[in-house]
């Protein structure tokens, strides 16, 4: 199938896991229920992908492979996290204010363009011409990012199932090195997924997907909103953020404790 008509495809299958993303959210009575779909739905786009893509097999099943491993990890971790705890404030607020339809529209519908954009490099590495250097680099890439996210969740983890680290800041670690080591490899897996679709120009051509997805982590709706959280929350946290990067993991500063 030409590339063009897989993005119809995936468009549309994106849309209906959506919808019913949506539906399960009702059914819950929880719209935080789209946090557990954000990695699961790139998962299911690229396996949509997948068996229309013309490239050779091996990039096709590497691409797949470290999209699917990547968003079912994700998935599995938001919801074990989300489904102990009452439904995220921001959705609650935002439910008060509006109907089930423009909740619909607001959070789930954005949330799916975004996804099915920032998914571009998946669906045209499908059509590359191999994997070679830039492939293979992706994939260290990719390796890394998966390291830093997968470690940093779990060092969080079992920072936070400690009753003694009530109101402390996490800073060791991973999170010694970058107040965000998840977001940091978040941003890592999706260049090396943008490297893997590179062996054609029209897959270098979606360098705006990763950089969108960058950006929502550093600058948007990930890092400013829970640093804002933070600080009201937990007094050491400023002192936190002078010594401590806040994106790409760098050696801490050392700065006289006020």
């Amino acid at each position: 199938m030409p590339l063009g008509g897989t993005l119809l495809v995936t468009a549309g299958v994106t849309v209906v896991a959506v919808v019913v993303t949506f539906g399960i959210a009702r059914a819950r009575k929880r719209y935080d229920t789209i946090d557990t779909f954000w990695g699961l739905g790139f998962a299911i786009v690229a396996l949509a992908a997948f068996p229309f893509g013309d490239g050779p097999l091996p990039l096709r099943l590497v691409v797949t492979a470290l999209t699917v491993v990547w968003g079912v990890r994700l998935s599995v971790h938001l919801h074990l996290r989300n489904h102990k705890l009452p439904e995220d404030p921001r959705y609650v607020r935002m439910a008060k204010k509006a109907s089930p339809a423009k909740m619909f529209v607001r959070v789930y519908l954005v949330q799916a363009v975004v996804l099915y954009f920032v998914s571009l490099p998946v669906q045209f590495a499908q059509y590359g011409t191999g994997l070679g250097v830039l492939g293979w680099l992706g994939v260290a890439v990719w390796l890394v990012g998966f390291g830093f996210e997968t470690v940093g969740d779990d060092q969080l983890r079992r920072f936070k199932a400690d009753p003694a680290n009530k109101g402390k800041v996490l800073d060791t670690g991973l999170w010694r090195y970058t107040r965000h080591p998840n977001y940091f490899g978040d941003a890592c897996v999706w260049w090396g997924l943008y490297l893997l679709a590179c062996s054609t120009w029209p897959g270098a051509l979606t360098i705006l997907s990763p950089i969108a997805m960058t950006f929502t982590l550093a600058r948007g709706t990930g890092k400013p909103l829970l640093e804002k959280g933070m600080a009201r929350t937990r007094p050491a946290y400023a002192h936190y953020v002078e010594r401590t990067s806040g994106f790409f993991p760098l050696p801490p500063k050392r700065v006289t404790p006020r």
